[in-house]
């Protein structure tokens, strides 16, 4: 290991210590926030320094091991001993270096995750339904909880638009690749003669932005309007002006909410995805000047890029921004994403690697 990057984890070892005594000052325990920002960046130290003692230790019984190789009694011991530790050294080592590269502040916060039904009618529609049922499914699966912000169903069953909020650790962090275009490939249920059609929609991951949020919203700005919710009749909140839609008119953004019978509420609600969304613009629009020279291997999030295709007559998956092909497309569709997203995380680390080591 280079000495340069020791020296980045001897520094970091220092700062464990400074946030231990940070944390033990009852002056800290009166201030809530800056006792969890401390506690949060303490846990992520702590991990990182715990690495780096070991990868230390193991450095120092690699040296013993091959002090050992000239003892022929001991040699063959000692073989097995250096393999081991080769082996270990080398996956901490990566382990390390990856600990090393800037972090989305975004990812531990939870997201508003929409979807939009694209060109093809209520094949499109109906796509976009089941792209929200693996969703939901698989955000169940991680202990998230969703709540469904806005929705404008199809006559089949499916969606033309829908925006869910996920509330959960690591939430954005780990769907942040899903944004972009997905494209299906299929026999329509209304096909009669078994032709395959390809249909498409559209996904976007956006983060929750904070209660006071650097996007400051100028309420002359903004025109609000009140309209009854769309759905089944008979309950109340079809039967009131409860629903909210907020247009932020330098911009044209447009964030609705209907869900609730409260038009209070759904304002709120509104007005945290048209934050979400004037936020999400702010940084495609800054990561476009940053990284003008360099796009990143698994793509911008831009919602026009084909990031997708899910092949039902193979039973195939395939992201197209790693190659990456998996003929699990049942498993897939029933929430099982995690190998997807895992690969996904995967790449962009050992993109953000060969950059830090081509010193980028």
């Amino acid at each position: 290991m280079k000495d340069s990057l020791r020296q980045q984890f001897d520094r970091l070892g220092l700062r464990l210590a400074e946030l231990d005594a940070a944390l033990q000052d009852p002056a800290t325990h009166r201030d809530i926030e800056r006792l969890r920002k401390l506690g949060a960046e303490q846990s992520e130290v702590a991990g990182v320094v715990a690495q780096w003692r070991r990868h230390q230790q193991r450095e120092r019984e690699l040296a013993d091991s091959r002090a050992l190789l000239d003892d022929p009694d001991m040699a063959d011991l000692a073989r097995d001993d250096i393999a081991a530790a080769e082996a270990e050294l080398a996956a901490l080592e990566l382990a390390l270096q990856r600990a090393l590269l800037p972090k989305d502040p975004d990812d531990a916060r939870n997201a508003f995750l929409e979807i939009r039904a694209g060109t093809g009618g209520d094949e499109s529609a109906l796509f976009a339904g089941d792209l929200a049922r693996m969703y939901l499914r698989f955000c169940a699966q991680q202990g998230w909880r969703t709540e469904i912000v806005s929705e404008n169903a199809s006559d089949l069953g499916g969606y033309k638009e829908l925006v869910v909020r996920v509330e959960g650790d690591g939430a954005y962090g780990r769907l942040k690749f899903e944004s972009g275009g997905h494209r299906v490939q299929r026999v329509p249920a209304t096909e009669s003669q078994g032709r395959i059609h390809t249909r498409a929609c559209t996904v976007a991951v956006l983060p929750e932005a904070d209660e006071n949020p650097e996007v400051a919203l100028n309420p002359a700005e903004l025109r609000i309007d009140t309209f009854r919710a769309s759905g089944a009749g008979g309950q109340h909140v079809n039967k009131t002006d409860s629903a909210i839609r907020i247009t932020h008119l330098p911009t044209g953004l447009v964030a609705e909410c209907q869900d609730d019978r409260s038009q209070h509420r759904n304002k709120a609600k509104a007005m945290a995805v048209l934050l979400a969304r004037l936020r999400d613009r702010e940084r495609i629009a800054r990561e476009a000047q940053e990284a003008a020279a360099r796009k990143s291997l698994v793509g911008t999030g831009d919602r026009s890029d084909r990031i997708r295709t899910y092949n039902f007559p193979q039973g195939r998956l395939t992201d197209h921004r790693i190659n990456l092909t998996l003929y699990k497309l049942g498993q897939v569709m029933e929430g099982e994403l995690s190998d997807v997203i895992d690969a996904l995380t995967q790449a962009q680390a050992a993109d953000q690697l060969a950059a830090l080591e081509q010193g980028r």
